[in-house]
C-alpha cells in the first residue's frame, strides 16, 4: 500500500489515502516518489474551488452547469442527478511535479531501467505510473528535492522559450511567486537582463538572489523605462495570478515596438487595443510544460516528436531544467520554504490557501518504497448461500456514473474485487460500494475462487485480451461495448467461445438498448412480421479527433466503439443476421476533423430485412440524440430518445412514455441471473458476433468503398 494526496470535491477536504500501487502499462514506467512539489497556483485554485459551496462551484464553472442541463434534457433528471452526485464524489488527485526511482518499466520502454532516478509529471503519491515521455533522468549530483521542481520549472522554461529572448535582451517578469522566480533564473541563464515586479516586497529580495538585475514594487513604470533606456523592454513574461487586467496593461506599456508578451500565469485578458496596435506587439499564452503535454499520442502512447521538427518538447524541457540545476544555474533549493512528510500533506494545502504565513516552494517528502503492493483489503464479509461473487475491472466514468449505480440495486450480489490500473478510483469506489478488496492487478480477480463473474469497463483496446483471460479463468464476463476492436480479436474470442461449448462461461457485450422497455414494446408490435425496414438516427455529438474513442488503436473509432449500439438494436429487432454491410460517410471538407462519425451504414439481413443506421456527430447536442423507426406488415413504430414509443396499426396510434430507459438495469440483472441459474444467454453469442462483425464490416466498407459480404465461415469473413 502507498499514500496519495487527493481532493474530496464534495466535502472540500484535502486527504491522504492509502491505495493500491498502479501498474505499468505499455509505454509506461512505475516510479517510487521520493519528493514532490506543490504547485501553489494551479493546486490552490483546485482546492479553493472544491471548498466552495455547490452554488459557488456552479458560479465558478458555468460551462459545467450547461452540460448538466443538456444531460437532463437527454437522459432525464433522475439519471443526471445520480451521475452528477457520483462525479462530485469522485476523488481528485493533486500534483504533477515529483521525482523518484523507477521500479518497473512497461512494454516498449527501453531508455529507462529499474533503479534509474527520474523526475516525473505524476501526482503526489508514493508510487506513480507515468508515460515514458512524462519523465526525465536526473543527472548525478541533483537531489530528489531539487528534481521535484522539474515539471513546474518546465512551465517557466516554456514561457521563456516563447518569449524568444536572446543574449543581452531586457525582460520584465511580472509576478515573483514560484514560477516568476524560476523565470528570473532561467532568463539570467540565457544572458538576459531581468527586471522583476511584484506587490510583495519580500519576493523582490528573493528575485535579487535569483539574479534579477533590478526589481520594483507593483507596476513601476518609470523604473522600467529607465531600465530599458527609454526604448521599452524586449519582452514581458507574466506569471502573476490575479483577475485584474493591470498586468496586461503594464506589459503593453513597458514593451518596445514589436515587443513580445507571454502569459504564463492567470490574469485578466482584456487586451488594450491602442498600445498593441501602435507597437505591433506580440501576445502569446504559454501552455503547460511544452509541446506534447496533453497530446494522447505523446503522453499516453509515448510517440515522441522528431527532434528536428520539435526541438523542445515537454520531456526535453524537463531534461534541460535538470541540466541547468546540475550546472548550478537554477538554484531551486533556495525556493523551498516548507517541507512536509506526505502524511501531513493537508497542512501544506492549509498553508497555501490560508494566507497566514509567506511561502514559495512547498515540498512533500516520501518514505523509500522498494515494492508495489497492489491489493488493499477493505472488509471481510462472510459468504451467504445464493450470493453471486462479482468483480469489476475499470473505474472510469462509465463504470462509476452508470454501471455501479445500476448494479448497486441488484440483490444477492457479493462484491469481491474492484480493479483499476491506477488504484485511486478502485480504492475509492470499492470502499463506497462495499467491495471486499481493491486492486490494480487484474490477476487478483482472475485467481479469486469466489469471483464467478467479471464486469469489464476499461478502454476498448483492452477488452478482447481481458475477455479471453476471463474465459480461460472460467469466469463469466460482461464486457461493456464494444466486444473488441479488430477482426483478429473477434476471431480469437469466437474460437474461444466455441471451444468451451454451451457449458462454458458466458460472454455478454453491453448492448443495453435491446433491453430497454421501448425495445420490448417494438419487438412485440412486430412479432411474426418479416421482412422489416429499420432506420436508426444516432447523433451522440461531437468529440475532438484526438479523443481516445476516435483512436482506432485505442477506442476502435466511433463506429466500432459506439455505433455498434445502434447496429445491435436494429439487428435484434429484425431477428436475422446481416449478410451484407455497406457504409458511406461525408466527404472531407475544410475544417472537418473526422468523417467516420458522420456516416450511413446499411445492412441487408438474411431474411430480406434492411437496416439503416445514421450515425451523426455533426448536429447540435441540444437536439434529441436518438430516433428509431421500424416499418413492416402494415405497421409502424417510432421511439424518440428512449423517452416515448409510438406504435401504429390499423390507422391507430398508441404512445407510451418509457422514462428515458435505455435498458441498463435490465441488462445487468439479466446477465447476473443467467450467471446464477445458467440456461440461455441473455444475448445469444450469434447476436454478439453479428453486431460486432457488422460494425467492423462498416469500417472496412468505408476504407475500401465496396459492400462487405458475410461469405464462408462467419468468423473468417473479415480476414484478408
Amino acid at each position: 500500500m502507498m499514500l496519495q494526496v487527493v481532493q474530496d470535491v464534495r466535502s472540500g477536504r484535502t486527504e491522504v489515502r492509502e491505495i493500491p500501487a498502479p501498474v505499468a502499462g505499455a509505454g509506461q514506467v512505475v516510479v517510487a516518489t521520493r519528493a514532490s512539489l506543490v504547485s501553489a497556483g494551479t493546486e490552490r485554485y483546485v482546492v479553493e474551488l472544491a471548498r466552495k459551496s455547490l452554488l459557488g462551484k456552479a458560479r465558478e464553472r458555468p460551462d459545467q452547469v450547461r452540460r448538466v442541463l443538456q444531460k437532463v434534457r437527454q437522459e432525464g433528471l433522475v439519471s443526471t442527478l445520480q451521475q452528477v452526485g457520483a462525479k462530485l464524489d469522485e476523488p481528485m488527485p493533486l500534483g504533477y511535479s515529483g521525482a523518484g526511482v523507477v521500479l518497473e518499466c512497461g512494454r516498449g520502454v527501453q531508455e529507462l531501467k529499474p533503479g534509474d532516478r527520474v523526475a516525473h509529471v505524476g501526482p503526489h503519491a508514493g508510487i506513480v505510473s507515468v508515460g515514458r515521455l512524462q519523465c526525465a533522468k536526473i543527472p548525478d549530483g541533483v537531489a530528489f528535492e531539487q528534481a521535484a521542481y522539474a515539471s513546474v520549472a518546465s512551465i517557466a522554461l516554456e514561457g521563456v522559450r516563447l518569449a524568444r529572448v536572446t543574449l543581452g535582451e531586457r525582460v520584465v517578469v511580472v509576478g515573483l511567486g514560484l514560477l516568476g522566480q524560476l523565470c528570473v533564473a532561467l532568463l539570467k541563464a540565457q544572458g538576459c537582463r531581468v527586471f522583476g515586479t511584484d506587490i510583495d516586497p519580500k519576493k523582490l529580495e528573493l528575485a535579487r538572489q535569483f539574479g534579477a538585475d533590478e526589481v520594483g514594487l507593483g507596476a513601476p513604470r518609470e523604473a522600467v523605462r529607465a531600465f530599458s533606456d527609454a526604448a521599452g523592454v524586449d519582452a514581458v513574461v507574466i506569471t502573476a495570478s490575479t483577475p485584474s487586467n493591470e498586468p496586461i496593461e503594464f506589459a503593453a506599456e513597458a514593451c518596445r515596438t514589436r515587443g513580445r508578451i507571454v502569459l504564463v500565469g492567470v490574469v485578466g485578458l482584456n487586451l488594450p487595443r491602442a498600445p498593441f496596435f501602435a507597437k505591433e506587439l506580440e501576445f502569446t499564452v504559454s501552455f503547460s510544460l511544452g509541446p506534447g503535454r496533453t497530446d494522447p499520442s505523446y503522453d499516453e502512447k509515448g510517440v515522441d516528436y522528431p527532434i528536428g521538427q520539435v526541438r523542445w518538447t515537454a520531456q526535453r524541457n524537463m531534461a534541460a531544467v535538470l541540466d541547468t540545476i546540475a550546472q548550478g544555474r537554477l538554484p531551486v533549493e533556495k525556493l523551498t520554504t516548507h517541507r512536509f512528510p506526505i502524511e501531513r500533506a493537508p497542512e501544506a494545502y492549509d498553508l497555501i490557501t490560508g494566507g497566514r504565513e509567506p511561502f514559495t516552494g512547498v515540498v512533500l517528502a516520501y518514505p523509500e518504497l522498494r515494492a508495489a503492493a497492489r491489493r488493499a483489503e477493505l472488509r471481510a464479509r462472510p459468504a451467504v448461500d445464493g450470493d453471486l461473487g462479482v468483480s469489476l475491472v475499470g473505474a472510469g466514468n462509465y463504470a462509476r456514473l452508470v454501471m455501479m449505480p445500476a448494479l448497486a440495486r441488484v440483490p444477492r450480489v457479493r462484491w469481491r474485487g474492484l480493479c483499476s490500473a491506477r488504484g485511486l478510483n478502485a480504492a475509492h469506489s470499492a470502499k463506497k460500494l462495499g467491495f471486499e478488496y481493491a486492486t490494480s492487478d487484474v490477476e487478483e480477480l482472475l485467481k479469486d475462487p469466489s469471483t464467478r463473474a467479471v464486469f469489464l469497463a476499461t478502454r476498448h483496446d483492452l477488452h478482447a485480451d481481458l475477455v479471453l483471460r476471463c474465459l480461460r479463468a472460467g469466469k463469466h464476463v460482461f464486457v461493456e461495448k464494444p466486444l473488441c476492436i479488430t477482426p483478429q480479436e473477434l476471431v480469437a474470442i469466437d474460437r474461444a467461445v466455441r471451444a468451451q461449448g454451451p457449458d462454458g462461461p458466458m460472454v455478454m457485450p453491453g448492448f443495453n438498448r435491446r433491453f430497454a422497455e421501448a425495445t420490448g414494446r417494438v419487438k412485440e408490435h412486430f412479432r411474426g412480421v418479416k421482412p422489416l425496414t429499420v432506420h436508426y438516427r444516432f447523433a451522440p455529438g461531437y468529440i475532438p479527433a484526438n479523443a481516445w474513442p476516435q483512436d482506432e488503436d485505442v477506442g476502435g473509432g466511433r463506429i466500432v466503439g459506439e455505433a455498434c449500439h445502434a447496429l445491435d438494436l436494429c439487428l435484434h429487432l429484425v431477428g436475422s443476421p446481416p449478410v451484407k454491410v455497406y457504409a458511406e460517410s461525408v466527404g472531407r471538407a475544410p475544417g472537418l476533423e473526422t468523417t467516420d462519425d458522420q456516416v450511413f451504414i446499411t445492412a441487408r439481413c438474411a431474411d430480406g430485412s434492411v437496416v439503416n443506421v445514421s450515425y451523426q456527430a455533426a448536429g447540435d447536442r441540444g437536439a434529441p440524440a436518438e430516433r428509431l423507426e421500424v416499418l413492416g406488415g402494415g405497421r409502424t413504430a417510432t421511439v424518440e430518445d428512449f423517452g416515448a414509443v409510438t406504435l401504429w396499426r390499423g390507422g391507430q396510434a398508441q404512445t407510451t412514455d418509457t422514462g428515458k430507459d435505455r435498458g441498463h438495469a435490465r441488462e445487468f440483472r439479466a446477465f447476473l441471473d443467467a450467471c446464477r441459474v445458467g440456461g440461455a444467454w441473455p444475448v445469444p453469442w450469434e447476436d454478439s458476433w453479428a453486431s460486432t462483425w457488422a460494425s467492423l464490416a462498416a469500417v472496412r466498407s468505408l476504407r475500401e468503398g465496396y459492400p462487405v459480404w458475410a461469405e464462408g465461415e462467419g468468423h473468417d469473413a473479415l480476414q484478408d
